[in-house]
């Protein structure tokens, strides 16, 4: 979606740090904003921050690990705007940061149904939607640097989350019509409310990681990225598993032939009904 003057855009905790960001961002380029979050203070803050620049917005409580929840947002964003077209998956959570032996259980659950389950009960809602209306949309989901490797120490519970975003998102990139564009966001360490405020000050200033990500939105890039320094950690991981390749798995004349994709894909597109789209 190369324009997004005229477009509805409904962003999941939208309130404060990347999800408020977006919101003024596309605001500024003449969108209408529907915001939810689980804080009405906050929501209300946002809604009139937004309004005094001039921006046509929205917001409603919403919690978006809530399928019940999740369908009242979309019924309030069609009743107040006749359409919608794109879906920011963006509503996140942090947990303490503790040993992955020593992390509560309910801590692991929460996280998984915010920052996983969310991003799932948005997709499958909006995404039903979007097919139904007929007309361009964007599904953009937030993972984050820790979806393309580890990234943080003494999080593990986060870092599985957003490594699931990735998975999921590019199911739906493969899935869903050509109409729908279907982007990973993947923010390295952004300013926000996630995190303890003395830590912010290692943050990339969250207007300026907006500024970096939209043109690639506008470009339909799968892969939308932030932080440069990025590349090292892709490049170590790279390295370490093209060596256990090459040491233990070498290619061979005739490895296609327990290759799962290249054997099943076809079966499983004619069972389902249903075919893949490259990117």
């Amino acid at each position: 979606m190369d324009n997004f003057s005229n477009k509805v855009i409904v962003i999941t905790g939208g309130t404060t740090g990347i999800g408020f960001g977006y919101a003024k961002a596309f605001g500024k380029e003449g969108a209408k904003v529907v915001i939810s979050g689980r804080r009405e203070n906050r929501l209300q803050e946002a809604i009139t921050a937004l309004n005094n620049n001039g921006i046509e917005a929205k917001a409603i409580l919403a919690d978006a690990s809530s399928l019940e929840d999740t369908e009242k947002l979309a019924d309030f964003a069609w009743d107040s705007f006749g359409k919608v077209d794109v879906l920011i998956n963006n509503a996140g959570m942090m947990v303490h940061h503790a040993p992955v032996l020593d992390m509560p259980l309910e801590d692991i659950h929460a996280i998984f149904n915010v920052n996983l389950f969310g991003v799932v009960i948005g997709s499958k809602v909006f995404g039903k939607r979007f097919v139904d209306q007929g007309t361009p949309a964007a599904i953009y989901n937030i993972g984050s640097e820790n979806s393309l490797f580890h990234g943080t120490p003494f999080n593990g519970a986060y870092v599985a989350t957003k490594h699931g975003v990735l998975a999921f998102t590019h199911s739906l990139r493969e899935e869903l019509p050509d109409f729908i564009d279907v982007s990973l966001i993947c923010p390295g360490f952004v300013v926000s409310e996630l995190g303890p405020p003395e830590n912010m000050q290692y943050g990339m200033p969250t207007d300026q990681f907006v500024s970096i990500t939209i043109p690639q939105l506008k470009a339909n890039e799968f892969y939308v990225v932030s932080h440069a320094y990025n590349v090292v950690m892709l490049h170590q991981k790279q390295k370490a598993l093209a060596a256990a390749y090459a040491t233990y798995a070498p290619r061979y004349e005739g490895d296609v032939r327990y290759d799962v994709r290249t054997n099943l894909s076809p079966v499983l597109q004619q069972q389902v009904g249903q075919s893949l789209r490259e990117f």
